[in-house]
């Protein structure tokens, strides 16, 4: 396509070139926030709705917490705001005055929803509290791109408090397999998950875990996060109940998030030269029907019965389209669909309907003798949901494959460190857990994506000393 850089050659820049012409997001005149146009934020909506309810099964309520909340908050918490501080964006004059107390706009929650939990908790039997919450986040960051580090960006956030650490270990752990299972059941991408090593966990938690992926160009992206709190923010804000035995203790608290960087995955995992994937299971239209014909009279007859087609996918719960669009031609309809990646496309023309058949074309398919399945129109409610299955398949299949050709076992720094900066991928090495030697991968600009369960490689890949753990090296976005 002319207007889309090569996804291979210039991966960067073909992700914001589809982005503008798939007319998927707008840019505002701050920099780091833009627009979420009708077809993206419809995106996000089937995300939520599916994860808001695997949340809320979980025994989580949701609730809304204020979006300005006082410096004093974030600074009880020292690491907390450690963490934070380069990203905080502050209110300090409002009502036509300078403020009293700077306000913080929320990087994140914790501060605010744990000073709240201090008035709520005041025995075991209010125990365990779990609280999720649908909100925006600003994060004032140095280099930003769209879904993967902006500005403001949309997230839900968890937040549990727990009479035990084995309580709040158990819903972190919880939470983590639901965000997995969500990413490669509903999104169709592979994930890796494991532990964060101490520099890399979130700022404030005792234990962060983390789901990981890669994307086309070989950086990994982290899609997700569960946190063990402990009982820091509890002694922050002094959060204390009454145990069985009468005793005062304070409650460990877990938390947990994902955000609309799952919309940037989707991207660049999926993505191709002809523009955007959507992965059935989530996608905002599931098929668009092209009605094609050259005279009024096929024009009619031929535009009722896509109608009739879209009503009947419509009654079983699927989000089909007609584009009756009389100012394009099929041609520049297939162009157009193709770049919003919209999963099935469904040819109807005269032909067609004399034969009493409609033509579904796979968006995903790359070869073309398999991209197009000929179904007769009786049949097409059957067809449809059992070809849209398939896709979701292939792509997870295809996600899969590639993550598997590029995810390299190694020894040595001086043996990967090359390919790493050129190539990237995942590269599964041992480590002594010395944080000397993790510091060495800032040269490549690579890190420490998680510790891995299993252990492969005796020793550390820098330092050569006896392995404690393997971790999963990589560039990431």
């Amino acid at each position: 396509m002319g207007n889309i850089a090569d996804i291979e050659k210039d991966t960067a820049q073909w992700y914001q070139d589809v982005l503008k012409e798939s007319e998927f997001i707008d840019y505002s005149p701050v920099k780091g926030c833009f627009v979420f146009r009708p077809y993206c934020y419809a995106l996000w909506e089937n995300i939520k709705c599916i994860l808001d309810k695997k949340i809320k099964e979980t025994g989580a309520q949701n609730a809304y917490f204020p979006l300005l909340i006082p410096e004093s908050f974030i600074k009880k918490e020292a690491k907390h705001i450690e963490g934070f501080s380069p990203e905080l964006a502050v209110v300090t004059y409002a009502g036509g005055k300078k403020l009293e107390e700077p306000l913080v706009i929320r990087p994140t929650s914790e501060t605010i929803i744990y000073y709240m939990f201090a008035k709520w908790i005041k025995s075991w039997r209010d125990l365990p509290l779990k609280i999720n919450q649908w909100a925006n986040i600003i994060r004032w960051e140095m280099r930003t791109r769209p879904f993967l580090r902006s500005t403001e960006f949309l997230w839900q956030e968890g937040h549990t408090a727990h009479a035990t650490k084995d309580g709040a270990k158990k819903n972190a752990i919880e939470m983590l397999q639901i965000y997995q299972d969500f990413i490669q059941d509903y999104l169709a991408i592979p994930v890796v998950s494991g532990i964060k090593s101490e520099s890399e966990r979130f700022a404030g938690a005792d234990s962060t875990y983390c789901i990981e992926s890669l994307m086309c160009d070989g950086k990994a992206l982290q899609m997700g996060t569960t946190h063990i709190l402990a009982q820091s923010f509890s002694n922050s804000f002094d959060i204390k109940f009454q145990d069985e035995d009468g005793n005062l203790q304070f409650p460990y608290c877990s938390s947990w998030g994902m955000s609309t960087r799952l919309i940037g995955a989707i991207i660049l995992v999926h993505g191709d030269q002809n523009g955007l994937v959507m992965p059935p299971k989530v996608a905002p239209i599931k098929a668009i029907i092209v009605p094609i014909y050259k005279n009024d009279e096929e024009k009619n007859k031929i535009l009722s019965k896509a109608y009739e087609l879209k009503e009947i996918f419509c009654d079983d719960g699927i989000k089909v389209e007609v584009d009756d669009d009389e100012q394009l031609t099929p041609g520049a309809k297939f162009f157009k669909w193709e770049l919003k990646g919209i999963p099935v496309r469904i040819e109807i023309g005269p032909k067609d309907i004399e034969k009493n058949n409609v033509v579904l074309v796979n968006r995903f398919e790359k070869e073309k003798n398999k991209k197009k399945k000929v179904v007769s129109i009786e049949n097409v409610g059957n067809e449809l949901p059992q070809f849209l299955d398939k896709i979701q398949n292939q792509m997870f299949q295809e996600a899969k494959k590639k993550l598997g050709e590029n995810w390299y076992q190694s020894e040595k720094l001086s043996e990967f460190g090359e390919n790493l900066s050129k190539e990237g991928g995942f590269y599964e090495v041992g480590w002594c857990g010395n944080a000397d030697c993790e510091d060495s991968l800032k040269e490549f600009k690579a890190s420490i994506r998680c510790l891995l369960e299993k252990k492969k490689h005796p020793s550390c890949f820098l330092c050569g000393k006896s392995s404690k753990t393997d971790i999963l090296v990589a560039k990431a976005y």
